[in-house]
Formats: C-alpha cells, sequence, structure tokens
C-alpha cells in the first residue's frame, strides 16, 4: 500500500462516510466514526437500521448522503462491501477504505476494473494517528 495512496486518501478536505456505523461504543464502526468526526474531518454515519449516532443524523444508504463523500470507509461484513462498491460505483465514489475484515476480493477487484481507488489491510485510525505523528515530528502543519 503507497504512503502516497494514503496520505491522499486522509487529506483534511475529504468527505468521509463511514458505513456500518454503529451506536456501541466498542463496536469498532462507531469508533472510526468517531476517531474521525474528532479529528475534524467533515463524516457521515451510514446505517440502514439506526437513525443517529453520537447526536447525528444516520443515514440508511449512501444515497440519502446530502453530498457525495470522497471516501467510503467500510465496517460491514465482505458480503455487504460487495453491495457497497457497487453502490460506490453508481455514485462517482472514487475512494474505497475497506477496514480490516470487510474486504473481499470480489470488492477490491471491482474497484481495481471501475477505476476506485482502494486501501484495505490497514484500519484507518491507525493510519491517521501515524500521519498525524509524522507531520508534528517533522515540523509541517496544515
Amino acid at each position: 500500500m503507497s504512503t502516497d495512496l494514503i496520505k491522499d486518501f486522509l487529506r483534511k478536505q475529504n468527505v468521509f462516510a463511514v458505513v456500518g456505523v454503529s451506536r456501541d461504543p466498542a463496536k469498532y464502526g462507531h469508533q472510526v466514526y468517531k476517531d474521525l468526526k474528532e479529528a475534524g474531518y467533515a463524516v457521515y454515519a451510514v446505517n440502514p437500521n439506526i437513525d443517529e449516532v453520537l447526536g447525528d443524523r444516520c443515514y440508511h444508504s449512501l444515497g440519502e448522503l446530502p453530498e457525495r463523500p470522497d471516501v467510503v470507509d467500510t465496517v460491514v461484513p465482505p458480503a455487504v462491501t460487495e453491495k457497497v462498491v457497487e453502490e460506490c460505483k453508481e455514485l462517482g465514489v472514487e475512494r474505497v477504505w475497506m477496514q480490516p475484515g470487510s474486504e473481499s476480493e470480489r470488492a477490491i477487484n471491482f474497484c481495481t476494473r471501475n477505476r476506485i481507488k482502494v486501501v484495505q489491510n490497514v484500519c484507518v485510525m491507525v493510519k491517521r494517528k501515524a500521519a498525524r505523528e509524522g507531520e508534528e515530528e517533522s515540523g509541517s502543519s496544515e
């Protein structure tokens, strides 16, 4: 996974959608959403089974969002990710981050065939924190 690809996904101006957000603080869908929100990203919660999380509206699908996200982060089973990437293609989403455990070869291959950039097998929270620490060490700021 190239460092430049990760940096492209983690640009502060990117709008994220977390598919599979949860109200349960112990679940990764909750933790990923909260982490991105607290880091200052514009982030939308997506889960067809809940209406709000952390006081924010939860959308039932990507198509309901008020704007097209730059990055869709999947925190769902692989079979659901396969449907999500098809929706991403329909909506023109160009970046999908598959949290560990949500990826499948079918979903990754679909993205590759349809020119959707993919990050997989790494956690967005870990990479975001590592990138931030690297900026602090080099003295750069946003």
